[in-house]
């Protein structure tokens, strides 16, 4: 069974490949051309080399100073309290600056083992991308808190130091994976 996964896995990897990068200048529903449902649950080898990621990670931080006084991604925020349409939204841009952190690092030591995990965030970006209307309709506009916190990430690259960007992606990353990403996967057909 492992086996079949792992064909399966290394053909749609490859298809990827051939394909090049997905279009984004055309507006995109939520009702066509999003497939996040398949990222309800990842396989038991993705999740180990995230986990191996975030443990060199959390390792490297270890010999660095940072010191930080906010958190890009609160404990207390949980997906599952924003409206439906509100949620492939956040996700897509926890997914972006997750990837644009750690792209950064690629060239580090750390660029092997972030090599996998890289790669399967930057799919999973692009199919949340599908998930996304390119323009937001006035009902589906962010407001309040939510307008709030994806205003904060937007510009945490230009705010934080990169030693605090690093840890706040690093300690987010499992929860990203398992909690955020299974949530919108889970209820993509419900918005």
């Amino acid at each position: 069974m492992a086996t079949a996964w792992v064909l399966v896995l290394v053909t749609v990897v490859l298809g990827l490949a051939r394909a090049g990068p997905v279009p984004t200048s055309k507006p995109t529903t939520t009702r066509r051309g999003c497939h996040i449902g398949r990222f309800q649950s990842l396989s038991p080898r993705e999740l180990e080399a995230f986990k191996k990621a975030k443990d060199a990670l959390e390792e490297s931080l270890l010999l660095k100073n940072w010191n930080c006084s906010s958190r890009l991604f609160p404990r207390t925020r949980d997906l599952r309290h924003l409206q439906a349409w509100e949620r492939p939204v956040a996700l897509e841009a926890e997914v972006g600056l997750t990837v644009k952190v750690l792209g950064t690092m690629a060239d580090s030591p750390l660029g092997v083992v972030l090599d996998q995990p890289l790669h399967m965030l930057r799919h999973i970006h692009s199919e949340l991308q599908a998930c996304v209307p390119a323009q937001p309709t006035v009902r589906s506009r962010p407001q309040g808190r939510f307008h709030h916190w994806l205003r904060r990430l937007q510009e945490a690259p230009k705010k934080e130091s990169r030693g605090c960007l690093e840890a706040s992606v690093t300690f987010n990353l499992l929860r990203l994976l398992t909690r955020d990403l299974k949530c919108v996967a889970s209820g993509h057909l419900r918005i």
